[in-house]
């Protein structure tokens, strides 16, 4: 099997990988990029492809990377002083107002 062959991944799979590549092609990921993360991310919540044969088969992961969120969060803000935070959150909600009254068309 060729590196890189996807004949061993399920549809699932193949379908949950289209769905992490989009939304990094939203946030201005290039298409290779998107698709080189999604299969990386694929593969380290399920070890590889499913069917038969793949090194993946039957070994149950937990789905890390889909537990990953939130945890690590938080620490470069805590570490900023209030007024830098207040700045942040002022500049925010400006930028909040000002895109609502533009896509209110």
């Amino acid at each position: 099997m060729p590196r890189g062959d996807k004949s061993k991944y399920s549809d699932k799979q193949e379908r949950t990988a289209d769905h992490i590549a989009a939304g990094y092609e939203k946030r201005g990921v290039s298409e290779k990029e998107s698709e080189r993360r999604a299969w990386a991310t694929v593969n380290k919540d399920d070890g590889g492809g499913k069917k038969e044969g793949g090194s993946g088969r039957g070994k149950h992961t937990g789905h890390p990377a889909a537990h990953k969120g939130g945890k690590s969060g938080g620490k470069a803000s805590a570490s900023r002083s209030a007024e830098s935070r207040s700045e942040s959150a002022k500049k925010a909600a400006a930028t909040r107002k000002r895109n609502a009254k533009h896509h209110a068309h």
